[in-house]
C-alpha cells in the first residue's frame, strides 16, 4: 500500500496481486458484459468526503451522500474470465482498459430519498504494476441523475459472489423443465438427481439447484418471450443473459452456421420478446456435472456454466466437492456459434429465427 499525501485527506492505492503483462486471449476464458458508470461520474455532495468521486471501501464514509451526474450513461465493461480466477477487462469493452486486470473491491448499499435501497459493487482496475489506474460503479438496479445516495453500508466480503449471481444464468420461478421421461416439472420442484432430458448427452442428473430473488428492474429485470415467439407453447422468463438454442435449418440471420446460441436480452422486440420489469424476481439456477442444452416450456437453453465468474454463486462445500469436474466446466464447442447483436439487429429478427428453425 502506498499514501500519497498531497491532498487534504491521503489517497490510498492498494497493490493488488496481478499477472505480469496485459496479453490476454478471449480463445481461453469467458466473456461477460456488465453495464457500470466511471467513478468520476458518481461523486459526494453531502459528508465527510464531499467533492470526492467514488473510491475503494477504505476512502468510503458511511452517511456521505452521493450523486450521479447529469447526462452520464452507463457504459459496457466486457469481463474476461481466465480459468486460473482472475479477471481482466477485454478487447471489444466500451469501458476500461483492455487487457486491465479487474478486482470486485466490495458491495454498497445506499439509500434514496424514498428509503429504497441500492445495491452496487465497486471494481477495480489495476495497471501493470498492480497499482489502481480507475474504479467504476455497477449498480443492480438503474440509477437517477442527480439523486441523493446515502452509503448505509459497504461490504467487501460478498463482492465477489455478487458479481457471480449477476452473471450466473437463470430460470424465474415457474418454468416448466422436461425430465428424462418427458414430465414438464416447474424448476423450483426439481431436486438435486432428478434426471433431466439434455440436448446433447440425453438423461442427466441435477447437481444443485440455486436459488436468489432479486428486484426486477435494470440489468436483473426478467426477458419474456411469449409463447409462440420460438415455436414454445407457453411464456418463458429467464435472466437477460441466458443464452438459447437454436438450430437453423435455413441460415436467416447470415450467421454461417446451423447451430446457434443468442442470447434472450438480444432478441427484445418490445412485443413477442420484452423486459419483464418492476416487483421482484426468484431466479433458479441448474446445475449438472457440465455445461448442457436443456429444455424449458419447450425452448433448448443452457444450464448453469460455472467459470471464474461464476463459481463463487456455489455453496463453498459443493465448489469443494465439485472441484475437479468444474475445472472442465467451461464453453463446449458443439452448443453452436455466440451470436453477436449486430447479426439481430434487424425488425424481423425473432420472425427469421422462427423460419429458421423451421425450414
Amino acid at each position: 500500500m502506498q499514501v500519497d499525501g498531497s491532498n487534504d485527506r491521503p489517497h490510498i492505492f492498494f497493490r493488488f496481486t496481478s499477472v505480469q503483462g496485459f496479453t490476454v486471449h478471449a480463445e481461453h476464458g469467458h466473456i461477460q458484459s456488465v453495464l457500470a458508470y466511471p467513478a468520476s461520474s458518481f461523486s459526494v455532495q453531502v459528508g465527510a468526503n464531499v467533492g470526492d468521486t467514488l473510491g475503494v471501501q477504505d476512502d468510503m464514509m458511511l452517511d456521505d451522500t452521493y450523486q450521479l451526474d447529469q447526462g452520464t450513461n452507463p457504459q459496457r465493461l466486457a469481463l474476461l474470465a481466465q480459468p486460473g480466477g482472475e479477471l481482466w477487462i477485454a478487447e471489444d469493452t466500451d469501458l476500461g482498459t483492455p487487457g486491465a486486470q479487474l478486482h470486485p473491491d466490495c458491495t454498497l448499499s445506499l439509500m434514496s430519498p424514498d428509503g429504497s435501497i441500492t445495491e452496487a459493487l465497486v471494481l477495480v482496475e489495476v495497471d501493470a504494476d498492480g497499482m489502481i489506474a480507475a474504479i467504476y460503479l455497477l449498480p443492480l438496479v438503474p440509477m437517477v441523475a442527480q439523486a441523493d445516495y446515502v452509503l448505509v453500508r459497504s461490504e467487501r466480503s460478498g463482492a465477489r459472489k455478487k458479481l457471480a449471481q449477476i452473471a450466473s444464468v437463470s430460470f424465474s420461478r415457474g418454468t416448466h423443465i422436461t425430465l428424462a421421461s418427458g414430465a414438464q416439472v416447474p424448476i423450483e420442484q426439481l431436486q438435486p438427481g432428478d434426471r433431466v432430458l439434455t440436448r446433447d448427452d440425453g438423461p442427466q442428473s441435477v447437481r444443485w439447484i440455486g436459488q436468489t430473488t432479486h428486484r426486477a428492474i435494470g440489468g436483473m429485470a426478467p426477458i419474456l418471450i411469449r409463447a409462440g415467439a420460438l415455436n414454445n407453447e407457453n411464456d418463458l422468463l429467464v435472466s437477460p443473459d441466458h443464452r438459447l438454442f437454436i438450430y437453423q435449418r435455413s441460415d436467416e440471420i447470415g450467421a454461417g452456421v446451423a447451430e446457434l446460441l443468442v442470447k434472450a436480452r438480444h432478441l427484445v422486440n418490445g412485443d413477442t420478446v420484452v423486459v419483464q420489469d418492476g416487483g421482484f424476481v426468484d431466479y433458479f439456477q441448474i446445475l449438472f456435472d457440465r455445461h448442457h442444452i436443456i429444455y424449458a416450456e419447450g425452448i433448448a437453453a443452457e444450464s448453469l456454466l460455472i467459470d471464474p465468474v461464476t463459481k463463487p454463486a456455489l455453496p463453498p462445500e459443493l465448489q469443494e466437492q465439485l472441484s475437479a469436474q468444474l475445472t472442465s466446466h467451461g464453453r463446449r464447442d458443439d452448443h453452436g456459434l455466440d451470436v453477436q447483436k449486430a447479426l439481430l439487429d434487424r425488425p424481423d429478427a425473432i420472425a427469421a429465427l422462427k423460419r429458421a428453425s423451421l425450414r
